[in-house]
């Protein structure tokens, strides 16, 4: 039995229009990494845009940049992780967990 190939195309179609519709999303969603107890938060949208960095001003200290660098630093990365976490389960969601090379 051949499948049906019109079927096929439908279903590759809608995972297509699915898979537009939560990368839209992404790039509307954001997550918030925090570190050191808030004094540097990293705010990242689904797509992996840096949205903003904010800084606790009493974090400043002209005598210590190393420190707030890292702060930040480790703040961009936990906002990158939790980017691809959210990512990853929207589009698993549309995907049903199969993994397509090139997507996110």
């Amino acid at each position: 039995m051949k499948p049906n190939m019109a079927s096929m195309m439908k279903q590759a179609q809608k995972m297509q229009a699915d898979m537009a519709r939560v990368q839209q999303e992404l790039s509307e969603t954001t997550v918030e990494a925090s570190v050191g107890g808030g004094a540097v938060k990293a705010v990242m949208t689904g797509d992996m845009k840096l949205d903003r960095i904010v800084i606790d001003p009493a974090t400043v200290d002209a005598d210590d940049v190393a420190m707030l660098e890292d702060l930040v630093a480790a703040a961009v990365n936990e906002a990158i992780r939790q980017a691809q976490e959210l990512a990853s389960s929207k589009m698993a969601a549309v995907t049903g967990g199969m993994n397509i090379p090139g997507l996110m």
